[in-house]
Parts: C-alpha cells; structure tokens; sequence
C-alpha cells in the first residue's frame, strides 16, 4: 500500500496548496455547495465585506449577503453554473458587515468532484467597486455638462472630426429655429453657413481640429426662415480621454442685433457726413 500511500499524501498536499492559494489569493474567492450554502470564503472576500469565514460558512449566499434587487440574476447565473453553464464577468454586488454595497466582476466555475459530478460552484472575483465609483461620477459630470450646454443662454454646437453637427443647444436651436433633431449629422459648413462664408468657416474650424482654437471669430448662420443671424464665435477642440481630437466645441455670442445697430450708424453718419460736405 506504500504507493496508495504516496498517492493519497500528494492529494493531500495539492490540495492544501490550492487552499492555501484560495485563501491568500489578492482577489475575492468564494464558493458554493450545489444547495447555495457558503463553503468557501477567502481572507481577500473577507477583507472587502467584512465578514469572517466563519460567519458566512453554511448561509445562503444569495439570500444572506445579496443585494434584494439582484437575487434573482445572481441566482439564475449560480444556477446554471450548477448546471456547467458557467458565466465570465457577470457583476456581482454584495452587501459588507457595515452595509455598505461592494461590486464584483465574477467568473463563476463549475466544481465537480473526482466522478465529474457537479459539487458546486467556485467564484473569483475582482471588486470593482472604485472604478463603478468614479464611472458613476463621471457620468454625473458628463450630465451636468450636457444641462449646463443644454440650458445655457448662448448658443453652443458641435461638430465631429467629419465636420457633423453632433451638439446643438436649446439657444442654438432658438436663433436659429433649426431643432437638435434638424441638425444632427449635416455637414455644418455646406448646409448651415452662408456660401460666401464657407470657406473662412471651414479654415476656422480645420485649424481648430488641428489644435489651432479661434477666439471671437464672425460666424453667420442661416435660419430655417433664410434670415442670417450673425454669432461671434469661440472655437475650442474636443478631445478624448486620451488626447485624440475628436472634434470641435463652439461656443458663441449673437451679435446680430449689435451688428445692425453698427451698420445703422454707420450708414446715419454717413448720411451726416455727406449732408456736411
């Protein structure tokens, strides 16, 4: 029996290094038997939520330590793993002793005994729960940002790298009578701007694609009615968040009203000169 021997005190020693490898591993690992009860918890899952092994080893994982509106996702995903379905990055959102909320990116395995009946299921983990954080704050700042050029009491556009229109504000759409949904995806330059303003509009906006931003630049702009309204113009290249640009934020000022004011006493002065001479 000496090789029986040999053999069942190498299953002994592979067995406590995976263990071992279980509990020490820099990741949250977990386990389930095939009727949902806690068999496995290591010290990284136990550092995240605050509960020993001890406290969660034959409790219900679903219905002890998840969240109430994932029960029923967290089970089907468990359940078919007890089936050999098994998932890859499925979240995973867990209640702590604090009650605070940790959320896991899960790979859910299927563990079968040595006749390859399924046991139960072993789960590995990466909490994700900061970065679920700062995409909840980011996307927060990418709302506020999108009211803010909603609402703002100047008119605002966009273009994309093509030169289509990918913003248009409330005040854009007001001066203009063209609504968001009228401009989206139209060339800005060949439907919106005066013909004999094309060219110097696309330059303005090229350069700034290029990096080269313009400041207090004339642009005019035709109205659903063919009226011109004139804007003075700041444009500012977009670019994402790896520094690539990806377009062109216009932020301007209507000066139609100040213009036909301008060109009104121009035209009286002249009118005064001419009287004088």
């Amino acid at each position: 029996i000496t090789e029986r021997k040999e053999a069942e005190e190498e299953k002994t020693r592979v067995a406590k290094e995976l263990q071992n490898f279980i509990d020490t591993a820099n990741a949250p690992i977990f386990g389930i038997d095939a009727k949902g009860r806690v068999n496995e918890w290591n010290n990284k899952a136990a550092e995240i939520t605050g509960f020993s092994s001890k406290e969660v080893v034959g409790r219900d994982l679903v219905q002890d330590f998840i969240t109430e509106e994932y029960r029923v996702t967290v089970k089907e995903v468990l359940d078919d793993a007890l089936q050999g379905r098994e998932a890859a990055n499925f979240e995973f959102p867990l209640y702590t002793k604090d009650k605070r909320r940790v959320e896991v990116l899960l790979n859910a395995t299927t563990r079968r005994d040595v006749s390859g009946n399924v046991v139960g299921v072993l789960g590995v983990g990466q909490d994700i729960t900061e970065r679920k954080t700062a995409e909840a704050e980011q996307a927060r700042v990418a709302q506020e940002l999108q009211t803010f050029i909603d609402t703002a009491n100047a008119p605002i556009f966009g273009i994309d790298a093509k030169g289509r229109v990918n913003e248009w504000n409330n005040k854009a759409a007001e001066i203009t009578g063209f609504a968001r949904s009228d401009v989206i995806g139209q060339n800005l330059v060949e439907v919106y701007i005066t013909e004999e303003y094309r060219v110097s509009v696309k330059e303005v906006l090229d350069d700034a694609l290029k990096g080269k931003e313009a400041s207090n630049f004339e642009f005019p702009l035709f109205t659903k009615l063919q009226t011109r309204v004139d804007v003075l113009l700041n444009a500012t290249t977009r670019r994402d968040v790896s520094g690539n640009v990806v377009g062109v934020i216009g932020v301007g000022q209507d000066i139609t009203e100040r213009k036909r004011v301008e060109e009104e006493k121009s035209r009286v002065a002249k009118e005064l000169q001419t009287f004088i001479d």
